[in-house]
Parts: structure tokens; sequence; C-alpha cells
């Protein structure tokens, strides 16, 4: 019974080393926290990385879409549409996963 009663006072004899993680456990969340802040936020007028020039490329009356208007109204065939569009792509620096179009 000698060991039971050590194994009890062992067991319950304070808070034990997890509670050194509890202090790194807040630091996570202050550091999450601030950082989502940051990057939403507290930008200061700054714009996201994906509303730089290339979304104004986009836009209703930017070239490529106008070229889509074209290529999808028949003024334009396939071909054609695709040589623009390669060009246009260089201008505003589009790429895609494969690299520049």
């Amino acid at each position: 019974m000698d060991t039971l009663t050590t194994l009890t006072t062992l067991a319950y004899d304070g808070p034990g080393p997890w509670i050194l993680f509890v202090p790194l456990i807040w630091a996570a969340v202050v550091v999450t926290v601030l950082t989502v802040l940051r990057r939403t936020v507290w930008r200061g007028g700054r714009r996201a990385p994906w509303q730089t020039a290339r979304a104004a490329a986009y836009t209703e009356q930017s070239p490529i879409a106008i070229l889509g208007r074209r290529f999808a109204s028949g003024e334009i065939d396939e071909d054609e549409y695709w040589r623009r569009l390669s060009v246009l792509d260089e201008q505003f620096g589009r790429t895609l996963k494969d690299g520049p179009v």
C-alpha cells in the first residue's frame, strides 16, 4: 500500500511540467491575432497583393475583357484571340500554373 500512496501523492503534487506550455499557447494566440489583424484590418491604405494592377486589368472595360467579348461575339477567330491574349498577358504580367501564357 505504500507504493500506491506514493504514486497518488506524486500524481496530485502540483500542476506538473505541462504548465510551462500555457505561456507558449498564449503567445501563439497573440501572434496569430496580430498577424491576422495586420494582414486584414491594419493595412494602412495599402492594397492586398491580389488587388494590384493585375486586378484592374480584368475589369469590365479592360482590354482582356473586351478581347473576350469580341471572341464570344464571333468578331475574331480562336487563333487571333490566343495571339492577342498572349500579347496582353505579357503586358499585364498574368501567369498561369505552367508559367507565362
